[in-house]
């Protein structure tokens, strides 16, 4: 089976990597439409050099290898993907050959974070809509997407968890409580600036706090996020 988790950034997408890499039976692959996102749009993303030389940047190419062989002939191969990535050039029909779940998490929170590391982000930059748009999609086809809350995730890891394989058709295993320390093998080049706190965890961090505050240059993002999170919502796990 091959798991396409589809978030925007800053959503729990690489602690959830790590937690289906620390199966023995599940290949991951970081952001494989990276590249090519940034080769289409042009778009200066931090480290985009090197970022276009560690990935093909012809989506077509990437499509193809999604649904190909496995990774060391594993029975589970789950793709982190962000939605933002999916710009309109970039195929999509290979998407009815995997499993699409969708990994949400509240406005407020990932802008913070997301201007913690990048100022100033945009719709665009989040994910919300082309997030909302691909749900449609898979759903419209008959794909039975999954909507999944990193809230949720963080209050109570192992019930959730458990309870996304049970629905997707993955048996649970204890592994996904835990990771090493460090990174994984399979991390894009880019994770040296953006997963310094995932390096340093072994596990999901706890229960959430309280909203954060939102800058007032950026409540027009949250108000705009705000109602494809909400419909989402209305239909996680």
């Amino acid at each position: 089976m091959r798991i396409a988790m589809w978030s925007g950034p800053r959503n729990l997408s690489t602690a959830m990597m790590y937690s289906f890499g620390a199966r023995t039976d599940c290949a991951v692959v970081d952001e494989p439409f990276y590249a090519a996102y940034l080769r289409m749009t042009g778009l200066g993303h931090p480290m985009r050099e090197e970022i276009m030389a560690s990935q093909s940047q012809d989506p077509a190419e990437v499509a193809d290898a999604l649904i190909g062989p496995k990774p060391g002939a594993r029975p589970f191969w789950y793709q982190k993907h962000m939605t933002q990535h999916m710009i309109s050039d970039v195929p999509r029909d290979w998407m009815r050959e995997v499993r699409n779940v969708f990994l949400i998490r509240h406005p407020a929170r990932v802008i913070a974070s997301y201007a913690a590391k990048r100022e100033n982000p945009t719709l665009d930059d989040i994910g919300f809509w082309q997030q909302a748009e691909l749900f449609d999609e898979v759903h419209g086809w008959g794909g039975d997407p999954v909507v999944i809350d990193s809230h949720d995730i963080r209050d109570n890891p192992a019930g959730m968890l458990e309870r996304l394989c049970d629905v997707i058709g993955v048996p649970f295993s204890p592994n996904m409580l835990n990771w090493p320390q460090g990174g994984h093998p399979q991390d894009g080049v880019w994770a040296s600036h953006w997963y310094g706190a995932v390096w340093r965890s072994t596990g999901f961090a706890g229960p959430e706090g309280e909203l954060p505050d939102v800058p007032e240059h950026l409540q027009p993002v949250l108000a705009a996020a705000l109602p494809f999170y909400e419909k989402m919502k209305a239909i996680k796990l």
